[in-house]
């Protein structure tokens, strides 16, 4: 099937999946609008790259960084992938009010921030991909504030599907399992990941970047939303 290339938004473009995604729609020609809380800079012969720092904390930043990527971009605005997020350890004994806010201001409200403002400027047909966990499906311990989080972006995910389904305007979700990034690889425990999983390894943030590509500018899922896919390896299944 032949896509017109058209624009989409990503936040946390800076590394890992969100740099995997923005590389992903480039390859198609696609105009990436690259957010993240530090300058991004990717190299590309295919598409083009217009960037902006912003925190997806604060909403009057977020509004002018998308009101500006979007000008920049011609005025259109076809999909939104909401991938920035962090997931800091946490448990009864050692969360505290500011890593809850940490945790949920970034996770949960920066997804409500970006596409509350995307929304105003995307156009009719297009689609919001957010970024759950299947940590919000199966409990991860040691995970107590990011599982939490995460199951919020399932809800959000249906409950923005249905708001915006007047303008044919589709949200899904993905939930990626371990997956290959920079900050999993930080843990130490990525040996010991795939040794769990049934498939026998953890995802590459290609394989998850090619999912957000079919549910939105691959043109193969138009007939659904409100849904979240599950990328586990079969680690965690619902």
């Amino acid at each position: 099937m032949t896509v017109t290339p058209g624009v989409a938004l990503i936040t946390g473009a800076g590394s890992g999946m969100g740099r995997a995604t923005a590389e992903r729609f480039l390859a198609e020609g696609w105009t990436v609008l690259a957010l993240d809380i530090a300058p991004v800079e990717i190299a590309t012969e295919t598409g083009q790259v217009f960037s902006a720092v912003a925190d997806v904390r604060d909403r009057a930043a977020v509004d002018a960084a998308l009101a500006s990527l979007v000008e920049q971009a011609g005025g259109t605005l076809d999909v939104v992938a909401n991938v920035a997020g962090v997931y800091p350890p946490s448990t009864l004994e050692t969360y505290t009010e500011d890593l809850y806010r940490l945790v949920f201001d970034i996770n949960v409200l920066g997804v409500i921030n970006i596409t509350a403002a995307g929304a105003k400027l995307l156009s009719d047909g297009g689609s919001i991909v957010n970024f759950a966990s299947v940590d919000a499906f199966a409990n991860s311990p040691g995970q107590l504030l990011y599982c939490a989080s995460k199951a919020a972006v399932v809800m959000i995910t249906k409950s923005t599907a249905i708001e915006l389904a007047p303008r044919r305007i589709r949200v899904n979700a993905v939930a990626p399992g371990w997956i290959d990034t920079p900050g999993n690889r930080a843990t130490g425990r990525m040996d010991a990941a795939a040794a769990s999983i049934p498939l026998g390894r953890v995802g590459q943030a290609s394989e998850i970047a090619e999912w957000v590509w079919i549910l939105t500018g691959g043109g193969h899922a138009g007939y659904m939303t409100g849904e979240t896919i599950n990328l586990s390896g079969g680690d965690v299944m619902r």
